[in-house]
């Protein structure tokens, strides 16, 4: 057992499957003898060299270009896109080549690629390099969307995706970069599509991703305190969706709250609350309730952008207030 921050387990993570698999190549900006411009890939160039770990210009359609040659040709290449915003940039490679490909050659191609990247905010980077874009991702057919909350589920998980044989959008908080937990020794080998309920309660079931699972959970202690007992479920995987699970908790509850990062319009919450009200609409006894980053660009200032991303206060405030309504 080890305790290892979240960027420390990236490089883990990858280290963990270039070791196992020598298709495994990693490409993108400051990856090399950087170590990455959020640190998260210190020590792979000196383990593996420049062969499988190649710095590249900064030129985001290139990067995923390679990637995508690279993946049709028998590799199992890692691309990374240093801030998520800079998607917009390559998006026609990701949404209009990597995700249809597979598909359109009948099977002929698959592309065992992932795309990992720093999303959000929270560290003062302002409206071009705070983006939470996992709602983007989530709505191409063709592609899976990862986002782990915790270092150890991003070995598992980093692991189970390089494994994967169809693209893998991999979307890390960067505010989480400095987080650290105990994480077993040896390799570590996760499930895409498995949500984990992370604290059991009988009330009201809270559903968070990636940078809002900590303040779930943190927020669930402080309205356990308060006599609300509330259910934690961190989603972890996009596409696919563990819906049997999520369903459960919230039967169970009878009350779900969603807590998101990314905007309100069109959020993954926003799906969430639709397949809840299909599935077991009898079951719950309020109305879904979903607490997220208004629909603005992020601001830089340090208060302004506090106020913008969900908060433990906020969560605390909007689940007491709609439990006693």
């Amino acid at each position: 057992m080890a305790q290892l921050t979240f960027r420390e387990a990236i490089a883990r993570g990858i280290a963990q499957e270039m070791r196992r698999d020598e298709s495994v190549v990693f490409l993108g900006e400051d990856i090399g003898a950087a170590g990455g411009v959020f640190k998260g890939t210190v020590g792979l160039f000196d383990e593996f060299g420049g062969v499988r770990v190649r710095d590249t210009p900064i030129a985001e359609q290139a990067i995923l270009g390679a990637a995508m040659g690279a993946a049709m040709t028998g590799l199992r290449p890692i691309a990374e896109i240093m801030f998520s915003d800079f998607f917009a940039v390559c998006w026609d490679i990701v949404a209009n080549e990597i995700a249809k490909s597979r598909y359109m050659t009948n099977g002929q191609m698959s592309f065992p690629l992932v795309i990992r990247s720093g999303n959000g905010g929270g560290l003062r980077f302002g409206a071009q390099h705070s983006q939470s874009v996992e709602n983007w991702a989530m709505m191409i057919p063709g592609l899976k969307v990862v986002v782990p909350s915790n270092a150890a589920d991003v070995i598992g998980l980093m692991a189970a995706s390089i494994r994967d044989d169809d693209p893998v959008i991999f979307l890390e908080a960067k505010v989480l970069y400095s987080s650290k937990m105990d994480v077993p020794d040896g390799d570590i080998v996760d499930q895409l599509g498995l949500a984990k309920v992370l604290r059991q309660g009988s009330d009201a079931t809270l559903v968070a991703l990636g940078s809002m699972v900590p303040k779930a959970l943190a927020a669930a202690e402080e309205l356990g305190h308060a006599g609300v007992d509330c259910t934690v479920v961190d989603v972890r995987s996009l596409v696919p969706l563990d819906t049997s699970t999520i369903l459960r908790e919230v039967s169970a509850t009878g009350r779900l709250f969603t807590i998101e990062e990314n905007p309100r319009l069109c959020g993954w919450g926003a799906e969430l609350s639709s397949i809840v009200s299909e599935e077991i609409f009898y079951d719950l006894d309020g109305p879904v309730v979903r607490i997220t980053t208004p629909h603005i660009p992020l601001p830089a200032a340090d208060a302004l952008e506090d106020l913008a991303i969900p908060s433990v206060e906020r969560i605390v405030s909007t689940v007491t207030k709609s439990m006693n309504s």
